[in-house]
């Protein structure tokens, strides 16, 4: 497949598109080339996938642990009895002692430095008012419960674990539950129990997928229910997770990861394309380039080839950079900025000689990375910020998890005589406005017979 645009091969070498905006309507094409990424048509249409999941909700609803233990089983491949599916504290302990020196420490400098971004965070808290006659303050309270999926994919996923858990633990939340499909020679990847281990986590159950979700969510014998779900997974577990909001908390509902890397001509091409085919690797990933400099959009296609060939497993990176990612080659820098909004993406890098001003006209997105030697991957393990990030578009609305996303915020209002009857008359005419008398009729009692 050679790389391609409207006015024809850019290069020899395969692997991705190349749209221009003096050329074509790059908004439009890329909306059409992110649609299998949005979460539209699973929202708004009664897709297959939705309809599996709402009846796995109903039937754990329903039949509790045993519907857990036979859908495990369905799609799993692996038998855990109702009695087997809470992992043993000595099992946790044991894969924390197996744990090799280098990946402990590296998973101990993750949980180090997501838990100290999570206290700055959470240093931000907001002063009383006191505008005459009225005290006015809220109180924050973290949730008591929260339940932390991690997904049951081929390699382990320890960050995934360490940056929903943290924000949470700073936050205060007492009680946090893990929960892993067995698929690693039918048991939980001892890597995810280590880290369970490291972060103090003695709660874990062997089960994924939305049957998990609907267990944490609505509770069964053997898994008592939770306030908050948060974590990445499939798409039965984002639909499980929508399914049931209202029923629980979720931190959010996402898709496949994604990158948006704005380029100009300090950019070093290997540093681009590595970055695109970090996401790529995913597989569904998302990768695009916005650049004012045709050059280096060449260049990084020459090296994402080259570094391609160089992976063990290019498959996977080949189908993702060919089917959903893009290079577009801008006007100028404002148009990439206006573009980036426009996509609101998950990860945003900025590779520019003054990326802190370009970011200035950033409105919309997960997170973002400034400067030549900032790739996404250290959010994704120890810079701090949860790497757990909306998707999809929906950074125009949604923010990451952080030790935030785990507090419940409660009103605290007194007044005093002389402060109610300040606001007396606007209360009363209001309520008198909706119909509601007795609204009224609570302010005026009060202010007629003080004393």
């Amino acid at each position: 497949m050679a790389l391609s645009g409207p006015a024809g091969p850019l290069s020899t070498m395969p692997t991705i598109r190349i749209i221009r905006t003096s050329e074509t309507d790059a908004a439009g094409e890329l909306r059409q080339l992110r649609q299998p990424l949005l979460l539209d048509s699973l929202i708004l249409d009664e897709s297959p996938e939705s309809r599996i999941v709402h009846d796995i909700i109903k039937d754990v609803r329903h039949r509790g642990d045993t519907a857990v233990s036979e859908i495990t089983a369905r799609v799993d491949k692996v038998t855990v009895a109702p009695e087997q599916v809470r992992v043993q504290p000595e099992e946790i302990t044991a894969a924390r002692e197996r744990l090799a020196p280098d990946l402990r420490q590296a998973i101990q400098h993750a949980i180090e430095s997501v838990r100290r971004f999570q206290q700055h965070v959470m240093a931000s808290v907001s002063e009383p008012m006191a505008p005459g006659g009225q005290h006015l303050s809220s109180r924050m309270r973290p949730v008591k419960r929260v339940g932390i999926c991690v997904p049951g994919a081929a390699a382990p996923l320890p960050s995934s674990a360490i940056h929903c858990a943290v924000p949470a633990q700073v936050a205060g939340v007492k009680e946090l539950v893990l929960v892993a499909p067995p698929r690693h020679e039918g048991d939980i990847h001892p890597t995810i129990l280590a880290t369970a281990g490291e972060l103090g986590i003695t709660e874990v159950y062997r089960m994924g997928g939305a049957q998990a979700i609907a267990a944490l969510a609505m509770g069964t014998e053997r898994v008592p229910r939770v306030d908050k779900i948060v974590g990445p997974g499939s798409v039965y577990v984002q639909l499980a997770k929508r399914w049931l909001y209202g029923v629980v908390d979720i931190d959010m509902f996402a898709g496949p990861s994604e990158v948006v890397i704005i380029a100009d001509a300090s950019a070093r091409p290997e540093f681009v394309a590595v970055d695109m085919l970090a996401q790529a690797e995913h597989d569904p990933g998302c990768s695009i380039l916005l650049t004012d400099r045709a050059e280096l959009a060449e260049a990084v296609v020459k090296e994402l080839d080259k570094q391609l060939a160089e992976l063990p497993k290019p498959e996977g990176a080949a189908r993702s950079l060919a089917q959903l990612s893009a290079i577009v080659v801008v006007r100028d820098m404002n148009e990439a900025a206006q573009l980036a909004n426009e996509i609101a993406p998950e990860h945003l890098q900025i590779a520019t000689n003054d990326a802190t001003a370009l970011a200035d006209k950033i409105d919309s997105a997960g997170a973002i990375f400034l400067g030549h030697y900032t790739p996404e991957a250290t959010g994704d393990y120890v810079a701090g910020p949860s790497h757990v990030l909306p998707t999809g578009g929906t950074a125009r609305f949604w923010s990451g998890v952080s030790s935030l996303s785990f507090l419940r915020r409660t009103s605290i209002i007194e007044y005093t005589p002389g402060g109610l009857v300040h606001d007396a008359a606007s209360i009363e005419t209001l309520a008198k406005a909706e119909g509601l008398i007795a609204h009224a009729r609570s302010v005026s009692l009060r202010t007629r017979n003080r004393g």
